[in-house]
């Protein structure tokens, strides 16, 4: 698919960006009756975009944030991107659709998880890591070829398993919204703009997709 590239100086200025542009495509549809979907990656960028976004004009009472992929860890763990999705959000009255990592039969918590999805998602972030790895859709992972779950498990994968959105799932996005930071993500982000389907994140399709980059991870 087609990804446009907009770069920047640095994380801080990317993340700006992206809080703008996610205030804006909220604003677009605040008359609508169903409310605006925003599922959430983990990482660093991310949590700069939404500490950064809960101080832009939101209705956050017409706004649902879902997570795009969580670790298995205990709850406190600073691992946990929900603790820190949580902690960017505590200036809004955001409702978050949590990935019960906790249930001790985690593929019934995918299932459930997956019922709770919207038909469709307004906007989907997403990171890119070295590895072109994108949710948690792994390099050589059985998860990259679930078709029939919009939510399934992991492998292990550095620290744990985890719960991911599938491709059919990131498949129901209206808006992709990469955010890509660090000269070690170069390779991966060149082959992502190729649509290289040699790694995960080049396999991923959507209705549009749009990558905010700093000037680092740019080759």
């Amino acid at each position: 698919m087609h990804h446009e590239l907009r770069v920047f100086d640095d994380v801080n200025a990317l993340a700006s960006a992206a809080a703008e542009y996610a205030a804006e495509r909220a604003r677009r549809i605040r008359t609508r009756r169903t409310p605006f979907t925003f599922a959430v990656s983990g990482g660093t960028s991310p949590w700069l975009m939404l500490s950064d976004l809960a101080h832009e004009e939101v209705r956050w009472d017409h706004t649902v944030i879902y997570q795009v992929d969580e670790r298995v860890m205990p709850a406190d763990s600073d691992l946990r991107n929900l603790k820190h999705l949580r902690a960017s959000l505590a200036a809004t009255t955001a409702p978050i659709e949590a990935m019960d990592v906790d249930d001790a039969d985690l593929d019934e918590a995918c299932r459930r998880y997956a019922d709770e999805l919207p038909a469709t998602f307004d906007l989907v972030h997403l990171g890119l890591g070295p590895d072109g790895h994108c949710a948690s859709l792994i390099p050589n992972d059985p998860v990259l070829d679930v078709t029939d779950r919009l939510v399934a498990m992991s492998g292990p994968y550095q620290d744990s398993r985890r719960m991911t959105l599938t491709y059919p799932a990131l498949a129901r996005a209206h808006q992709l919204l990469w955010l890509v930071s660090g000269a070690d993500k170069r390779d991966a982000l060149a082959k992502l703009l190729e649509s290289d389907t040699s790694i995960p994140a080049g396999r991923v399709h959507a209705g549009s997709s749009l990558v905010l980059a700093d000037r680092a991870a740019v080759s």
